[in-house]
């Protein structure tokens, strides 16, 4: 067993490996599979599965590190994006019964403010903009 460990650490060297395209593309051809068996062998799932698994090898094997990083590394602020933007749309839907979120007129930002029914006065903390707010409900 030894040996085997040695023999793979010696042509895994100098190849890229296992990071989160790896991980996150092996996730959808496991659910691809399952898909798959739902509806019958569909022939352009199959090859899609089977091309997506040809690829996530080719990058693992690959040689050109620097490359194969940076595509990781836009991956990850793609993921990051997605992240943000449904953590935002989290707490807006926690904050229904409470709170009501505007922009400012003046600078675009989003401003969280208390759900008070009415027309108030608010002031923006980034431009100090006072605009008139109207919360219904």
């Amino acid at each position: 067993m030894n040996r085997f460990k040695q023999r793979l650490s010696q042509f895994m060297q100098g190849r890229y490996g296992i990071d989160h395209i790896y991980v996150t593309s092996l996730i959808l051809y496991f659910v691809g599979l399952i898909v798959l068996r739902q509806i019958n062998n569909s022939i352009y799932l199959n090859i899609f599965l089977l091309l997506l698994i040809a690829w996530t090898f080719y990058r693992v094997f690959s040689k050109n590190i620097d490359r194969r990083y940076a595509e990781n590394q836009a991956f990850l602020r793609f993921i990051n994006q997605i992240k943000s933007i449904v953590n935002r749309l989290w707490m807006r839907m926690r904050d229904i019964g409470t709170h009501r979120y505007r922009r400012c007129p003046n600078c675009r930002a989003q401003l969280r403010l208390p759900r008070k029914i009415g027309v108030h006065t608010a002031r923006c903390p980034r431009c100090n903009n006072r605009f008139k707010v109207k919360i219904r409900l």
